[in-house]
C-alpha cells in the first residue's frame, strides 16, 4: 500500500503535465504517469485511472476498456470493476532495463464506443534486492618484488545490478600493511578499483600476501560482497606492458557473420620478453563473452555470436595486457552496433469493427491500428497505406498509430464485404513491409424497394374457369438482404362490378401466384385491371405496385339464338311463296346471333331437313332461304324446312329453327292446307325422363278416370232406373233438318285466326268444323220405344258433342234465322270467329222449343212429386228456369233479364279479308275431286 500511495503521488504529478501535452494530439484523450517499486507482488495496486482521468466507472464496462502494449509484455493489468491498475506480472527492474538507471513501462488503455486512447507510463523504482557480486571468488595477483612504490594493480570490480544508491558504493581492503585501495569513478558512473603499493615487497621475507576485498552498496539494509586476493611476489620484472591507445573505438553491423574481426589491440613491454604479452577481457559480462572473443596472443577481437541492434546498440569492453613478469596494463574497447534494416514493420490491430452499416457516414472509424518497427533511423520510418479504389482511407492519429475510416458512402447491394489490405513499409534500403488483411462485412439497410420483373403483367384466362385456377405469377426482387429482402404480395383493395376485388381474385402472399376465386363469364366481364403491391420485410417497409391486366378469353359456351323467325308454341309461322316465284326468290331470312365473340360467334346456316330439298336452299353465311328452281303446280302447298344455325367454336354449338312455307297464290289455299298442322315439339336432353313421367301421370289419371266414370255410371244408372219407373219422362222435340236444294252449306266452319299486315309472317290456327248431326241424333230419340229408354239415354250421353261456340254471341250475331249472319267482309281477318253465311233452313226457334219444354214440364210436375225430395223443384233442378236443348250450345232461361255477355272481339288486324266459301247450288254440285278432298 505504501508503494501504491507513492504511485498516486507521481501519477498526480504527471497527469496535469500529460493533459497539457494532450492538447497537441487530438486523437489521444489523456496521458498519466505512475511510479512503483520493482518486485511488487502480483495484484498490487498501481493507480486508479477512473478518478485520475475523471471517468465514469461504468465507462470501463461499456467501452470495453483494455490494456495494449506494443511488445505484448503485460506487466500491468486493469481491474475493470474498480478501475484500478494492478501488477499483473512480477517486475524485475534489472531484467527489464538492465544497467539503464531510468526504467519505465509504457502502455495504452483503449476504450471503444467511442474509441478513446489513454497513454500510461509506469516508472519502475529500483530497490536494493541485489548484493554486489565479484566475478571471481578468489583473485590471484603476481607482483614483482621490485615493484616501485605507488605501483597500481587493477582489481576486478564487483557487479551490482541495482542502480542509484542501491548500486555499488565503496570498497574496503584488509590488511593494508603493503597495499591500499584507490577507487576511480568512470564517466558512465562505474567504479574502478586499484591496489596501490605503498610499502616495498620483499620476496625473501614473504612470498604470499592474502588480502580481503569487500564491496558495499548504498541500500537499506546495506548489502556487501567479499573476495580473497592472493598476492604472489615475483622475482624482478621492472617494466609493465603499455597499450598503444587508452581506448579503442570501433563499430560492427548487426547480424555480422561470425569470426568477423571487430578490432585489434596491442601493447608493448620495454623488457626483452615483451613477446610474452597476453591479452584478455577484464570484467566482461556474460553477454560480451557470448558475442565477442579476443585472441590472447594477437589481441584480435572477433564476433562469435549474433549481434542484434535492437538489443544492444553499444558495447564497452575492458581489455588487459599482461607480460611474463606479471606486469599489466588496461584499456577499453568501445564497439558501436550499426543498425541494419532487418525488421519488418509490425502491424497490430488494436480495435476493429467487423461489420459496418451501409448507411455509415464518411469518416466513421472502422479500425484502430498500431504499427512499429524495431529498427532505427530511416529504417524505422513507416508509411502505412491501403488498397486504392476502395471507399476507405487510413489516416495517422499519432506516432505509429493509424485510424481506418470510411471515405465515401457504402452500398451493400454493390459490394457486400471488403477485404481491406493494410500495408506498412519502412524506409530501409531495401525496404521491408508487412501486410494485414481485414474482412469487413457491410450490414444491410432497407434502402431498396422491391422491383417487379415487368412494368405490367398481362394474363389470359378462359371463361368458365373452375375456382382456385392459377392465372399467373408475379415476382418482385429486392436487392436488400435478409428480412429486408423478403417480399410479400398483396392485392390493393378495389371493386369489380360492384363487388370487392378480393371476391374475384386472390394472391399468395409468399409466392405471388394469383388465383381466380370464382368463374368468369366473358359475356359479362371481358377484362379488368388491378394493382398488386410487393412489400419487403424492412422497418419501415418499402413497397412497389404493378398493374396486372386480366383478359377473359371467350369459350364457346353459348349456342346461337334465333331472332327470326320467332318460335312459339301458341302460333305457327308460315311463309307464302307464290307459284310464279322465279329461281332465287327470297322466301325468308333466318336471323340469329351468338353472344360469344370471335370465331365462336361466326354463324353458318345449313338446311337440315326439307319437304323438297330440290326447291329451297339456305345461304351459308347470311341465312337467306331462296328457291333454287322454278315453282311448279306439282309442288306441295305445305313445305316444312328445318334450318340448323351452327357457330364456329370448338366444339361447335347449334340451334334449330323450323320454318313452314306455303306454296300458294291466295290466302284461302293457305288456310285449307294448314288445317291439320301442329307444331313439332322441341325436346330437350331429358326427353326420356319427361316421357316416362308423363306416361306414369297419364296412366294414373286414366285409371282414376276409369274408376270415376264407372262410379258415376253406376250411380246414374241407379238414379235413372228409379226415375223411369216413376213414369215421368221429359218430352223431347225431334228436329229433322231438311235437305236444301239451293246449295246451302250443311256445315258451319268456325275459324280462329291471328295475323299481321305481312301475310308471309302470318300465324294461322283453325279448328275442325262442327256439323248438325247432333240435332239429328237427338231427333231420333222420339221414334224409339219406351221400353228401351234406359239404353237410349246412355247413347244420348255418349253421342252428345261438345257445345258449339256460337252460344257466346248475341242472337243478332248468330247464324241462321235467329240472328243476322256476320258478313265475312265485315269481320275480315280481325274477327275471332269467321262464320260461313248463306240461306239457312227454318227449324223451330229456341223460344218455341222453350215454350214446348215448359208446357211438358208442367204436365209432368205431378209425376215428379213421387220421386221424393231429390227431384222436387225445391231441392233439384228446375226445368222451367233452365232448359238445355240437345244438340245446341245455348242455355235457355225463363228469366228475360238474364243475358249472356257478349264476348269482346279482338281489334282488327291489317290482313287481307278472307272470303267465305261460296254456297253450293244443286246445279253446281259435283263430285269432289282428289285435290278438293285434300
Amino acid at each position: 500500500m505504501e508503494s501504491g500511495g507513492k504511485g498516486w503521488h507521481y501519477g498526480s504529478l504527471f497527469f496535469y503535465t500529460a493533459c497539457a501535452l494532450a492538447l497537441y494530439s487530438p486523437r489521444v484523450t489523456g496521458q498519466i504517469r505512475y511510479s512503483i517499486p520493482e518486485e511488487m507482488p502480483v495484484g498490487s495496486f498501481v493507480g486508479n485511472i477512473v478518478s485520475d482521468l475523471g471517468l465514469e466507472p461504468k465507462r470501463l464496462i461499456s467501452g470495453k476498456a483494455r490494456v495494449f502494449t506494443a511488445d505484448s509484455s503485460e506487466y500491468i493489468g486493469l481491474d475493470k470493476e474498480n478501475g484500478y491498475l494492478v501488477v499483473k506480472n512480477k517486475i524485475d527492474r534489472e531484467e527489464l532495463c538492465g544497467e539503464i538507471s531510468v526504467c519505465s513501462v509504457s502502455f495504452d488503455v483503449i476504450f471503444e464506443n467511442p474509441m478513446e486512447l489513454y497513454r500510461v507510463t509506469v516508472d519502475i523504482q529500483d530497490i536494493n534486492d541485489n548484493s554486489p557480486v565479484f566475478p571471481k571468488s578468489r583473485i590471484e595477483q603476481e607482483i614483482s618484488e621490485l615493484a616501485v612504490l605507488g605501483a597500481r594493480f587493477p582489481l576486478e570490480s564487483a557487479i551490482d545490478p541495482d542502480v542509484g544508491v542501491n548500486t555499488l558504493q565503496k570498497y574496503t581492503l584488509q590488511p593494508t600493511d603493503h597495499f591500499k585501495l584507490n577507487v576511480q569513478n568512470g564517466d558512465d558512473g562505474s567504479k574502478n578499483v586499484e591496489m596501490v603499493l605503498h610499502s616495498p615487497l620483499d620476496r625473501e621475507k614473504k612470498k604470499h600476501h592474502n588480502l580481503i576485498l569487500t564491496a558495499f552498496d548504498g541500500g537499506k539494509p546495506q548489502r556487501s560482497a567479499t573476495v580473497q586476493i592472493n598476492i604472489i611476489v615475483l622475482d624482478v620484472n621492472d617494466n609493465a606492458p603499455v597499450f598503444s591507445q587508452s581506448s579503442y573505438k570501433t563499430s560492427v553491423v548487426e547480424n555480422a557473420p561470425k569470426s568477423t574481426v571487430v578490432t585489434k589491440v596491442s601493447a608493448t613491454d620495454a623488457d626483452e620478453s615483451s613477446h610474452g604479452i597476453q591479452y584478455y577481457f577484464e570484467h566482461a559480462t556474460s553477454t560480451v563473452k557470448t558475442l565477442f572473443s579476443i585472441d590472447a596472443d594477437s589481441g584480435e577481437v572477433k564476433v562469435i555470436g549474433d549481434i542484434d541492434y535492437e538489443k544492444h546498440k553499444q558495447f564497452k569492453i575492458k581489455v588487459k595486457a599482461k607480460d611474463q613478469g606479471g606486469l599489466t596494463d588496461s584499456s577499453e574497447i568501445i564497439i558501436d552496433v550499426i543498425d541494419v534494416n532487418d525488421n519488418a514493420p509490425k502491424i497490430t490491430i488494436m480495435s476493429f469493427s467487423s461489420a459496418v452499416a451501409e448507411d455509415a457516414t464518411p469518416g466513421t472509424v472502422i479500425a484502430m491500428i498500431n504499427v512499429q518497427d524495431l529498427d532505427s533511423g530511416d529504417n524505422s520510418k513507416i508509411r502505412c497505406s491501403i488498397d486504392m479504389n476502395s471507399p476507405f482511407k487510413i489516416i495517422s492519429s499519432l506516432t505509429n498509430y493509424y485510424n481506418l475510416v470510411t471515405d465515401s458512402e457504402l452500398d451493400r447491394e454493390q459490394t457486400a464485404e471488403y477485404n481491406i489490405t493494410i500495408t506498412a513499409v519502412d524506409g530501409g534500403n531495401p525496404p521491408l513491409s508487412s501486410k494485414e488483411i481485414l474482412n469487413l462485412k457491410i450490414s444491410d439497410v432497407n434502402d431498396h424497394a422491391p422491383q417487379f420483373e415487368q412494368e405490367s403483367y398481362n394474363a389470359f384466362i378462359a371463361e368458365n374457369n373452375p375456382p382456385s385456377t392459377t392465372i399467373l405469377s408475379v415476382k418482385a426482387v429486392d436487392m436488400d438482404w435478409g428480412p429486408n429482402a423478403k417480399v410479400s404480395y398483396f392485392l390493393i383493395d378495389g371493386n369489380l362490378n360492384g363487388a370487392p376485388l378480393a371476391s374475384y381474385i386472390s394472391i399468395n402472399s409468399e409466392s405471388g401466384v394469383i388465383y381466380a376465386e370464382k368463374l368468369f363469364d366473358y359475356e359479362q366481364l371481358k377484362s379488368f385491371k388491378m394493382q398488386v403491391k410487393a412489400q419487403d420485410g424492412g422497418s419501415p417497409p418499402l413497397s412497389n405496385n404493378v398493374t396486372v391486366n386480366i383478359i377473359i378469353q371467350d369459350q364457346n359456351d353459348n349456342a346461337p339464338q334465333v331472332l327470326y323467325p320467332v318460335q312459339t308454341s301458341a302460333s305457327v309461322v308460315a311463309e307464302i311463296v307464290p307459284r310464279a316465284a322465279d329461281v332465287g326468290y327470297l322466301v325468308t331470312k333466318v336471323v340469329a346471333v351468338d353472344v360469344d365473340s370471335g370465331q365462336n360467334a361466326w354463324l353458318s346456316y345449313k338446311l337440315q331437313k326439307a319437304t323438297d330439298r330440290a326447291l329451297f336452299e339456305v345461304g351459308l353465311q347470311n341465312g337467306e332461304i331462296r328457291t333454287v328452281r322454278q315453282v311448279t303446280d306439282k309442288d306441295a302447298v305445305k313445305q316444312k324446312l328445318t334450318v340448323v344455325v351452327e357457330d364456329n367454336g370448338q366444339p361447335s354449338r347449334s340451334a334449330v329453327v323450323s320454318i313452314n312455307v306455303a306454296v300458294a297464290d291466295s290466302f284461302p289455299e293457305v288456310l285449307s292446307e294448314f288445317t291439320d298442322f301442329t307444331h313439332e315439339k322441341q325436346y330437350n336432353d331429358n326427353l326420356t325422363f319427361y316421357l316416362i313421367l308423363a306416361l306414369a301421370v297419364v296412366s294414373l289419371l286414366f285409371i282414376v278416370s276409369i274408376i270415376s266414370i264407372i262410379s258415376v255410371k253406376i250411380y246414374r244408372w241407379r238414379q235413372n232406373k228409379l226415375f223411369y219407373k216413376s213414369g215421368a219422362n221429359l218430352p223431347v222435340i225431334p228436329y229433322y233438318p231438311p235437305v236444301y236444294a239451293d246449295g246451302t252449306l250443311q256445315h258451319v266452319y268456325n275459324y280462329e285466326m291471328c295475323g299481321t299486315t305481312d301475310s308471309r309472317m302470318s300465324d294461322i290456327k283453325f279448328v275442325r268444323p262442327y256439323s248438325q248431326n247432333t240435332l239429328v241424333s237427338q231427333s231420333r230419340l222420339g221414334t224409339v220405344q219406351r221400353e228401351k229408354k234406359e239404353q237410349e239415354v246412355d247413347d244420348l250421353t255418349l253421342e252428345q258433342k261438345p257445345p258449339n261456340a256460337d252460344w257466346r254471341f248475341p242472337p243478332n250475331q248468330r247464324p241462321g234465322p235467329s240472328g243476322a249472319g256476320v258478313r265475312p267482309d265485315e269481320a275480315g281477318a280481325t274477327a275471332g270467329v269467321i262464320a260461313g253465311t248463306g240461306p239457312w233452313p227454318n227449324p223451330p226457334t229456341e223460344a218455341e222449343q222453350l215454350q214446348a219444354l215448359m208446357a211438358a214440364a208442367n204436365e209432368a210436375s205431378e209425376a215428379t212429386a213421387t220421386l221424393g225430395p231429390r227431384y222436387n223443384p225445391q231441392y233439384g233442378p228446375d226445368y222451367r228456369q233452365n232448359v238445355y236443348i240437345p244438340g245446341s250450345t245455348a242455355t235457355l232461361t225463363a228469366n228475360p233479364q238474364q243475358q249472356v255477355p257478349q264476348q269482346a272481339l279482338p281489334p282488327p288486324q291489317a290482313l287481307p279479308p278472307v272470303e267465305a266459301p261460296k254456297a253450293q247450288t244443286p246445279a253446281s254440285k259435283k263430285k269432289p275431286t282428289k285435290k278438293d278432298k285434300k
